[in-house]
């Protein structure tokens, strides 16, 4: 008898009664066992159903529990995994089976979506006791738990130490180095997988797709191209959809296009990868022609192409198509907003200075406002001189209550003093980070030369080329000051002179980075260089005056969208 429903499971489960003990023969253990799996596994099942026969049975086996184990730990409670396990481990019962090599993997996987870390380590602890350190799918087990919880370093031990790996082994520590923002070494490993002669599957090309687009590694992901071609990979939407974003995010968006229009069977996965990509190169309005050619082909959004959509009409200025599509679209698809689709809109009044618009749109928004939101208006505030609405927003918001873990309501409201000229109040800001032990994320800018990436902070001395770097950086100065350059020194909220303001500009990390890419690449070359922040005013127009004078095409990637610079202009109209 096929199950497909819980009625059909509770007929078979009343026969199976009916026909004495369950476990009675082969026929009913074998009906026994397909009752359980589908009550216990299927989208259909039910758990408390399935948890209620396993109590029923006699001699339960193994099989049973580690079934039941799994179903919990994939499920919105996974902590009751770790309480059946528990059961097994030290419940001093003969008919109580002890967890076997199948156990593990599964409760680690409760572990990891607990997020439960020191618990995954008392499994760790466990498994060696057991035995099975040496089974390799528990190895990678607990690679995927160390790497879910944030731990790679100890992922990559566990990998280091294993006596097998597979495809699986390798997958899962790259795709934990680049979950946990470690992009560099999850390239680097991936390179030595290859040496290695280990094939990777598709799984592992997402990842380290993933890997170069976080980095701005364009020539690996260029290599991984040219694998996927020749394993005729592309046609599938997974991997092309990560060749898609990856280009996107190295700044080569025609190459972002060869592989949408090669993708057979486009998901909303690849739709969305394009529409956010062409957004964030300020093509908007293709952006929005994608969008509708989607739904054209009968693909329905979903939440992450609404944000997508919302971000091509901020990147463009469009504040009532954006509101329009916030309002009808979403209602039309029937998307529930979320606090990333509010955020599109706030950044939109934001940037075109209607922060009053911006503030009533906030306290009217139907859920609570995040940080984030009122960050944004806050940093809207400083950018447009409102001095007396970021005074007022910092004594009514109250955000450094929303969230007391984050660096970042500190360094702005830091910062919103520091324009004020109230340096006291900027004092009390540092005083309380470090009370906190709170850390201010630093700048960094990444360059790709010759297949390495090459990372920068503000005033960095650790290059092994610094003397050449900065003694470039003087050059590009002097020549850019002959140019009209002026250093905008009000972005430096410190209390110091204007010349050491004007040092300190020069010597931030994305100039760092375009001295050495002009150093080191030949004249006429694009310099791709990806920053971690939002780009400053001073460096915006310092990168046009160079592309003029020097006659470069350069592509800057900062948190919000990508920068064009060619001929002393930018793609984003100086609208970032």
């Amino acid at each position: 008898m096929e199950i497909s429903t819980m009625s059909q499971a509770m007929q078979l489960h009343a026969h199976l009664l009916k026909s004495g003990r369950p476990e009675s023969n082969q026929t009913q253990t074998q009906n026994l066992s397909k009752l359980f799996t589908f009550t216990a596994l299927s989208p259909s099942g039910n758990l408390t159903y399935a948890h209620n026969i396993l109590t029923t049975l006699k001699t339960p086996n193994s099989y049973y529990y580690n079934t039941l184990i799994r179903a919990y730990s994939d499920s919105p409670d996974p902590t009751r995994s770790i309480t059946l396990f528990l059961t097994m481990h030290c419940k001093d019962d003969p008919v109580v089976p002890r967890p076997d090599k199948f156990t593990y993997p599964f409760v680690l996987k409760g572990c990891c979506k607990l997020r439960d870390v020191k618990l995954g380590k008392t499994m760790h602890g466990l498994i060696l006791k057991s035995g099975f350190i040496l089974d390799r799918y528990v190895n990678n087990a607990l690679i995927h738990m160390y790497s879910g919880c944030g731990d790679s370093g100890h992922a990559y031990k566990v990998f280091d130490e294993m006596p097998e790996r597979d495809v699986v082994s390798w997958t899962s520590v790259i795709d934990g180095f680049v979950d946990n923002n470690r992009p560099i070494e999850a390239i680097k490993l991936f390179e030595v997988m290859m040496e290695s002669g280990v094939d990777p599957n598709e799984a592992t090309l997402v990842s380290v797709l993933r890997g170069c687009a976080d980095t701005g590694a364009l020539s690996i992901g260029k290599n991984v191209d040219e694998f996927v071609k020749e394993r005729e990979l592309s046609m599938k939407a997974n991997v092309g959809t990560a060749l898609i974003d990856m280009y996107a995010k190295c700044g080569c968006i025609d190459n972002a296009r060869r592989v949408f229009n090669e993708t057979m069977d486009k998901d909303v996965y690849a739709w969305t990868a394009m529409i956010s990509g062409l957004a964030s190169h300020g093509l908007s309005e293709e952006a929005m022609e994608h969008f509708e050619e989607m739904k054209s082909c009968g693909v329905k959004p979903d939440e992450r192409t609404m944000t997508a959509v919302l971000s091509a009409c901020r990147n463009a200025g469009w504040i009532g198509k954006g509101l329009y599509h916030l309002r009808s679209t979403m209602k039309k698809y029937k998307l529930r907003p979320t606090i990333q689709h509010y955020g599109c809109i706030v950044d939109m009044f934001v940037r075109a200075g209607q922060l009053e618009e911006a503030e009533q749109f906030i306290k009217k928004m139907p859920i609570d406002p995040d940080v984030v939101l009122w960050r944004t208006l806050l940093w809207g505030c400083k950018i447009h001189g409102d001095v007396e609405r970021s005074e007022r927003l910092v004594k009514d918001v109250e955000l450094l209550k929303m969230d007391t873990r984050d660096c970042g309501s500190y360094v702005l409201l830091g910062n919103v003093y520091a324009a004020n000229g109230n340096w006291k109040e900027k004092a009390k800001m540092r005083e309380l980070m470090n009370q906190r032990g709170l850390v201010k994320t630093p700048g960094t800018s990444r360059i790709e030369i010759d297949g390495l990436i090459h990372e920068f902070t503000a005033g960095d001395s650790r290059h092994v080329e610094a003397d050449n770097i900065y003694a470039k950086l003087d050059e590009l100065e002097q020549n850019v000051r002959r140019e009209g350059y002026d250093p905008k020194v009000s972005e430096v909220l410190l209390e110091i002179d204007n010349d050491e303001k004007a040092s300190q500009l020069l010597h931030h990390s994305e100039k760092l980075a375009l001295s050495f890419g002009l150093i080191k690449t030949n004249p006429g070359t694009v310099i791709r260089i990806v920053k971690n922040l939002r780009s400053c005013e001073d460096c915006h127009s310092f990168m046009k005056l160079v592309s003029k004078l020097y006659q470069r095409e350069i592509i800057i990637r900062d948190r919000i969208r990508y920068h064009y610079f060619k001929g002393g202009e930018c793609s984003c109209g100086d609208r970032w």
